[in-house]
């Protein structure tokens, strides 16, 4: 099992930690002596979350805030409250988002669901926030991306899947390839301007969460095409909530993950066992897609890195 280093005095956020990943990271975390904040959509679920965490570690230090990643004021609003706090942030783990809803859904800003929620509400977190993370002495950035992204392609004329017939997960491939390109060019952009701040990524295997049925029931009543798939997938080894957070916690703390670094599952298939360094698909090692897709990225949500140079 992954040790985290003492954590004490550090200030993480970690999304979606009502449950699954992200509140296996927000627990350990904490335990380490972080001051963790639960950023959720839904308040009463991170109580919850909180109330749970509380029991096994009495003395854990944890706040609840919300935020909507598939609404963009409701990430500057949570940005602007932590930011408002003047207290510098140690590290940002973008761990939340939505797996295959059956049909094309969007957020309260227009874009894709999944686009939206995966990706462009990630990155207007991780950009809104680099006035808080730049003022740590080491800020750090862990983005869960998946291993659907070695599957997937970036389609710059048909971000939002609106041409295209919708694919449940082509549509969640590409927005975890978004991930993992966003996660390599913060690196870069650290690199190139000489930031203290080092990001990395990392994808779970395969590990049980509700994430897969919270997105299929996304569409109601019709029937889930992922839920059919999911199942004649049974046969595939699987791991619980505790071992599929490590890679995360992994790229979030490690003092050996590199900037830029993919982490995952080691062992058969890349699905299971313990942290070790993942393959990252030659479409996130171009540098030119990464920054234009970056670029893009701020068009369509309206932030800029430019005030934290």
């Amino acid at each position: 099992m992954y040790t985290v280093p003492d954590q004490s005095g550090k200030l993480a956020v970690v999304t979606g930690a009502n449950s699954g990943t992200g509140k296996e990271a927000a627990r350990r975390l904490a335990e380490a002596g972080a001051r963790v904040v639960l950023a959720v959509r839904t308040p009463a679920k991170g109580e919850q979350a909180r109330a749970e965490i509380l029991a096994r570690h009495p003395h854990a230090q944890l706040e609840v805030r919300r935020i909507d990643l598939a609404d963009l004021a409701s990430v500057a609003a949570f940005a602007d409250g932590l930011l408002t706090d003047g207290a510098p942030l140690d590290l940002l783990v973008n761990n939340a988002g939505v797996m295959a809803p059956p049909t094309r859904m969007t957020t309260a800003d227009g874009f894709e669901l999944q686009l939206g929620s995966n990706f462009l509400g990630p990155l207007a977190l991780t950009v809104r926030l680099l006035p808080a993370l730049l003022a740590a002495p080491a800020p750090r950035v862990a983005t869960m991306s998946s291993s659907a992204a070695n599957f997937a392609r970036i389609d710059f004329a048909d971000l939002q899947w609106e041409r295209r017939r919708y694919s449940p997960m082509l549509s969640y491939a590409q927005s975890k390839l978004a991930d993992l390109m966003m996660a390599r060019h913060l690196a870069d952009l650290a690199a190139e301007h000489d930031w203290p701040l080092r990001s990395t990524a990392a994808h779970p295997g395969y590990t049980k969460t509700n994430l897969q049925t919270a997105g299929a029931s996304l569409g109601g009543d019709k029937p889930s095409r992922l839920r059919g798939a999911l199942t004649k997938l049974d046969f595939l080894p699987k791991q619980e909530v505790g071992p599929g957070t490590e890679p995360l916690l992994y790229a979030a703390t490690s003092p050996d993950a590199a900037a830029g670094g993919y982490y995952g599952p080691g062992d058969r298939f890349g699905l299971v066992g313990p942290t070790a360094q993942a393959r990252i698909t030659r479409r996130a090692l171009d540098r030119t897609a990464n920054a234009r897709l970056w670029s893009e990225a701020e068009r369509l949500t309206g932030v800029t890195t430019a005030a934290a140079r």
